[in-house]
């Protein structure tokens, strides 16, 4: 080859420069392959499919097995280390012990019909810790078109969390199209840091004129989040965060506490090149620890109201009873 390069024949160089001999991939990759629509329509087999169509069909085929893996992962899946305890060693406790599930979204998705998917989640208990913006607190109230939000009657001069307001508008609401009713029923914490980003934190503003002494503590809220996540004992975490922003770092922060999710799947149309937290991909929070390096991680570049819809149809619909 060195002599064809150096002054030998032109077309013998490029043949050995293009016709390199490959190494087989037979055996350790999948094979790129579509569904066959001369079978028929089969939403389940197609969406199963996706995981051999490449790009993001293939990432999304990959956030489907993650999210399946997180749901159906139980303590029982490990061995017992030798220093545990007879509970432990249980195995009807060892088969209870599940994946905690954070959810994390924003204020559009609310707005778009992916809150009627995020109501069915938090109405079957199928996720435990929700976060998401000021917007995504006030857009499923808005929804309800329930005029109950004049004044808070009964909170004056009392110290509340965000999460306590927003189970108490949760628990006022009281119409069960809304997810924060259902996240009031079923005790299922919604934290918002930035409570105050938005229209409620107008109305919060106007009524400490009206009637002084509301106070909203975010210490207390950020030592519940990240005790949601240091506080997990035996169980492993996953993170779901749809968008980024304020509910991605949150969750992902949170996390940071106990060395990192175990499971982690990101849908977002954010990119990496301006150095934002929403376009960092999942090996980005590797580095910070934010997920574990043996973690299933992956990233879905996609609008969430096409991605997530599809991915609650292969996972979390499946299971529910």
């Amino acid at each position: 080859m060195g002599d064809a390069l150096n002054g030998g024949n032109p077309l013998e160089s490029a043949r050995l420069a293009a016709f390199k001999q490959s190494e087989t991939l037979e055996g350790t990759c999948p094979v790129i392959q579509g569904y066959d629509f001369n079978q028929g329509v089969n939403y389940p087999e197609l969406l199963k499919s996706m995981v051999s169509t490449g790009f993001q069909a293939s990432n999304l085929g990959d956030a489907i097995d993650v999210v399946n893996q997180m749901l159906d992962w139980r303590l029982s899946d490990e061995c017992p280390t030798e220093d545990c305890s007879e509970e432990e060693r249980d195995p009807a406790f060892r088969e209870s012990v599940r994946c905690k599930v954070f959810l994390g979204f924003t204020s559009n998705l609310v707005s778009s019909g992916v809150r009627d998917t995020i109501r069915y989640l938090v109405q079957h208990h199928m996720v435990d810790v929700v976060v998401t913006t000021a917007g995504g607190v006030e857009e499923d109230l808005i929804k309800c078109l329930a005029p109950t939000y004049k004044d808070f009657k009964g909170i004056l001069n009392m110290l509340w969390t965000p999460s306590k307001v927003i189970s108490r508008l949760g628990k006022e609401i009281n119409d069960e199209s809304s997810y924060l009713y259902w996240a009031y029923k079923n005790n299922i914490p919604v934290f918002c840091p930035g409570l105050t980003d938005g229209s409620l934190g107008d109305m919060l503003y106007f009524h400490s004129f009206r009637n002084p002494g509301l106070v909203i503590d975010i210490v207390q809220d950020i030592r519940n989040m990240n005790g949601e996540a240091v506080h997990v004992g035996l169980r492993k975490t996953g993170m779901i965060i749809l968008g980024g922003g304020l509910p991605k770092h949150h969750i992902c922060n949170a996390n940071m506490m106990r060395n990192g999710a175990d499971f982690a799947v990101f849908i977002n149309t954010a990119q990496e090149y301006d150095g934002s937290d929403s376009g960092a991909r999942p090996d980005e929070a590797v580095s910070w620890g934010k997920i574990r390096g043996s973690a299933k991680a992956v990233k879905v570049h996609c609008d969430a109201t096409i991605a997530f819809p599809l991915l609650v149809a292969e996972t979390f619909a499946t299971k529910v009873k």
